[in-house]
């Protein structure tokens, strides 16, 4: 059985951010789709679920990305802008159902695709770790 392009899959906040990661103040906006035959670009609708798309800016804050991006982009499916779970500067954030996509970048490299329903304040006060064995952030990408 082959995967046809845009398949997600659920990922946990563990495996994604095993240290957690921290919104980009003001990087809430609304994801626009631009048609190339008219020149016009529109708010993105999510091609599965129909609802708005959102997207913002979070810092990863694992330690063995050091001397690498630690910016990743997360796409939001909501019907209404997203509110940040806090007011504070680089607050730390989780995502609910938060999903992944892989694909091959314009230079032929793996890289992904994050979406989720919400932004939170982490549970606990603090990120979900991953489970034993799992997790590692090497190699992500933002789309």
């Amino acid at each position: 059985m082959a995967l046809s392009g845009g398949t997600r899959f659920k990922v946990s906040m563990g495996e994604v951010f095993p240290a957690g990661c921290a919104l980009v103040p003001g990087s809430i906006t609304e994801a626009q789709d631009y048609d190339e035959r008219t020149g016009r670009r529109s708010p993105a609708k999510d091609k599965v679920t129909g609802q708005r798309v959102w997207s913002c800016r979070v810092i990863d804050l694992d330690p063995e990305l050091e001397g690498r991006s630690r910016e990743v982009a997360v796409k939001i499916l909501a019907d209404v802008q997203p509110v940040p779970p806090s007011g504070d500067m680089f607050a730390p954030v989780e995502f609910e159902d938060l999903m992944v996509t892989p694909y091959a970048n314009d230079k032929g490299r793996m890289a992904y695709s994050f979406r989720a329903t919400a932004i939170v304040a982490p549970k606990g006060g603090k990120a979900q770790a991953a489970p034993a064995g799992q997790g590692g952030s090497s190699g992500k990408a933002a789309a």
